[in-house]
């Protein structure tokens, strides 16, 4: 389902990925709080679409402005324990890493995916990027369905 909010300008292209993270301290008094304000903090959403007839609006968060888009909340790749992974299942992320220089650093700790969470498998993408995990975890490469707006 596609909700309609407003995102930087520098941010605002079809197809383009963000986390949102909830009020900023410059979103105080402003007057399109309602429209911007929306979506559900620390989820993944995509761009789908630029509403065109649109205006730039001034915003104190984005120097160059907002424009106002629609979004769907995005899947999210991460790299689970191997065992039970398989496409319909629900998985928890295998904990906090903190080798951040290892190319599967992204994924064990996906932005917009908490430890707490458990998630749905929608399919499973193959080996992690890592070819070996300093932590000796065994790992697959998933992508969890979307997690429904609240």
């Amino acid at each position: 389902m596609t909700t309609v909010t407003l995102v930087g300008t520098r941010l605002a292209e079809v197809g383009e990925e963000f986390v949102y993270r909830g009020e900023a301290s410059g979103c105080e008094g402003c007057p399109y709080r309602d429209q911007c304000l929306n979506l559900t903090a620390d989820r993944r959403y995509r761009i789908t679409d630029i509403r065109q007839s649109g205006q730039t609006l001034d915003c104190a968060v984005h120097q160059d402005g907002v424009r106002a888009v629609e979004v769907e909340p995005a899947p999210i790749r991460a790299n689970v324990p191997s065992k039970g992974a398989y496409a319909g299942s629900k998985a928890k992320l295998a904990g906090p890493c903190p080798h951040t220089e290892c190319p599967s650093h992204p994924y064990c700790e996906p932005a917009g995916a908490d430890f707490d969470g458990e998630y749905r498998i929608d399919d499973i993408v193959g080996d992690p990027p890592h070819d070996y995990c300093m932590l000796d975890r065994d790992l697959t490469l998933v992508e969890f369905e979307p997690p429904e707006d609240t």
